[in-house]
């Protein structure tokens, strides 16, 4: 439950709606953030088929490309909710947290949300721990078994590892670009509007997914082209990681709902996107699955006392219809 009063929500949520001037129709939130998704995977398209400009001459020209698309993307999807959501003040700061974009909380809205992921990664964390001391015995073996030389080869190795991760454009997208502006265009944007338009809470939760699956859609056609796969195959790749896309995007929502904060799912996305699937076993080693299943174990028992909105607010009263974290 979200709260003693979870169930009126819907109620408080309408009430909400004539306090600040009126909702939105359902089918104007559909529409606009079917919109929103369709926009976010055309635009990336748009400098060659649109532009005609020539094609890039390097997988970093052809990144930057669509870092820049897909950034003017999610400022129109500010713009267009802005002007459909029933906002009564452009102040900055009124304006910002209509997005979940605040800087009250900050530390709780990054910890607790980075903890709670991670226990649905403990498997894999496990998995790396034993991967990790099995290299920091290798570097000590080279080292001559001097502690100090162990130390010194560990950190030049990590100092390596964050360098090369710097400078990979690759890396850029995955923690930087993509977690930024999908969830501006699929959390900040689309979740106020379904919400303002009349959508229940659990409903916007498991709904807004579909919209962030459509953004992902794309893959299919550039893994059944260019890497020339088989139809059945293109569609078992695509289809695991829409359904990843799904599961994560309703986690995400979650997030984004229960404690009004953008950065919550974002350093959840940043998260999941470093770890990759989580792992669920490993043949050498039974303590990953054991891992796993006490992390999962964790995961449910802390998912909603870790995102009470009362961690994350001064306040859990008088909400508008787009922050439906009200008590």
């Amino acid at each position: 439950m979200f709260s003693p009063s979870s169930a009126d929500l819907g109620q408080r949520g309408a009430a909400a709606m004539e306090a600040d001037g009126g909702g939105i129709s359902k089918s104007v939130a559909v529409a606009a953030c079917t919109a929103m998704a369709l926009f976010y995977v055309a635009i990336l398209y748009s400098p060659t088929l649109i532009l005609r400009l020539p094609p890039p001459t390097s997988f970093k020209s052809f990144m930057i490309r669509r870092f820049v698309c897909a950034a003017v993307s999610s400022v129109l999807s500010l713009v267009v909710s802005a002007l459909i959501l029933p906002i009564r003040s452009w102040e900055a700061s009124y304006l910002s947290g209509v997005y979940g974009i605040r800087l009250d909380h900050m530390w709780q809205a990054v910890v607790y949300p980075v903890t709670l992921t991670s226990l649905m990664y403990a498997g894999s964390l496990v998995l790396k721990s034993i991967a990790l001391l099995a290299s920091w015995k290798e570097q000590c073996n080279d080292g001559e078994g001097q502690p100090s030389n162990c130390t010194e080869n560990v950190l030049q190795r990590f100092i390596g590892k964050v360098f090369s991760i710097a400078s990979n454009v690759s890396a850029w997208r995955n923690y930087f670009v993509a977690p930024i502006t999908e969830e501006l265009v699929f959390r900040a944007c689309m979740i106020p509007l379904l919400l303002c338009g009349g959508f229940k809470t659990y409903s916007v939760i498991f709904f807004c997914p579909i919209f962030f699956s459509l953004a992902h859609l794309n893959h299919f056609f550039e893994v059944f082209t260019q890497q020339n796969r088989s139809l059945l195959k293109a569609s078992m790749v695509v289809g695991l990681q829409l359904a990843y896309t799904v599961i994560f995007g309703s986690y995400a929502s979650f997030l984004f709902v229960r404690t009004g904060h953008l950065i919550a799912p974002l350093v959840a996305h940043v998260f999941c996107n470093f770890m990759g699937l989580p792992v669920l076993y490993s043949p050498r080693n039974g303590i990953v699955s054991f891992a796993f299943v006490a992390g999962m174990v964790g995961f449910l028992w802390l998912l909603f006392p870790a995102t009470y909105p009362g961690l994350y607010n001064d306040s859990i009263e008088n909400c508008r219809c787009w922050q439906r974290y009200c008590a």
